[in-house]
This record gives structure tokens, sequence and C-alpha cells, in this order.
């Protein structure tokens, strides 16, 4: 009995010790591609970091620009006037929200300007990614026209309404 035991313990740390040198090797491989993905990083050229660049990795908070309304363009031969409602959502780090929150009146004006520029059809053939597409051109654009930072990562759509 006692040979027995002597054998069963001994075939256990055997299994374990395999399992510990398996779990080593395949582990070790993971830290050298890292570590040669980091001399990559080092060669290549840095970007131009912007103020909300730095911040990309901490938390975000989302604000509200609510209710931009505005009357699109007619066609020369419509009579009906067109609205399209739309409620903004600005993604800024945490660390600058007070910035954002200082610049919404400037995105609401911003909004209102490029939106109301849009004739009925072409707002009615426009996803909702083209309006954010659109609206993040239009701010990029008055920001380095500004020569400002801006404060914030992305506009996104939170509601839409044409009308």
């Amino acid at each position: 009995m006692n040979k027995k035991l002597i054998i069963i313990i001994l075939a256990v740390a055997l299994v374990c010790g395999g399992g510990a040198g398996a779990a080593v090797w395949f582990l070790a491989p993971k830290a050298e591609a890292a570590e040669s993905d980091h001399h990559d990083e080092e060669k290549k050229p840095k970007k131009k970091k912007k103020k909300h660049d730095e911040e990309e990795a901490g938390p975000v908070k989302y604000l509200t620009v609510d209710k931009v309304i505005v009357m699109l363009r007619r066609s020369p031969n419509e009579g009906v006037a067109h609205y399209l409602s739309a409620d903004l959502v600005v993604t800024t780090p945490v660390k600058l929200e007070k910035e954002a929150k200082e610049h919404l009146p400037l995105l609401r004006s911003v909004a209102v300007r490029t939106l109301s520029g849009l004739p009925m059809d072409k707002a009615q053939s426009m996803t909702i990614d083209d309006f954010a597409e659109t609206l993040n051109k239009a701010f990029e654009e008055q920001y380095e026209k500004d020569e400002r930072e801006q404060p914030f990562r992305e506009v996104m759509i939170g509601k839409l309404i044409l009308e």
C-alpha cells in the first residue's frame, strides 16, 4: 500500500511539474512578441498628439446637445417646408469635460449651420453615420479655422427626425 501511495504522489508531482513547464513555455513566446512589437513602435514616426488623444485611455463622459432643429433647404419648385430635429451626443475625456461643456454653444451653432445647408432629398438619402461624419468634419474644420484643440473625441447622433 505504501508503494502505491508513493507512485501516485510521484505521478501527480510529474503531471503538475509538466503542466507548469508547459505554461512557462507557452507564455514565453508572447512576451518576446510583445517586446518586438515595442521595438517596432519605437521605429515608427510619432504622430502629432492632440489634447484629447492624450486622454484616450481614460474614462469618458457623454454630453448632450438637445433639440438641434433646422429647416432644410427647399427645392426650387417645392412649397412645403421640411424640418430636421437632432439630439447630439459628444464623447469627451473626463478631464476635458468642463472645457467641452463650455464649447456646447459653439457645437450647436456649427451643427445648425451644417445641417440647415442640406437639401431635403440629400438628407433623406443619408444614413445616421453619414450625418455623424458630416458633423464631425464640420467640427474639425471649425476648430482648425479657430486654431484650437477639440475638447471632445467625436459627435454622435442620439436622435434624428426628418419631417
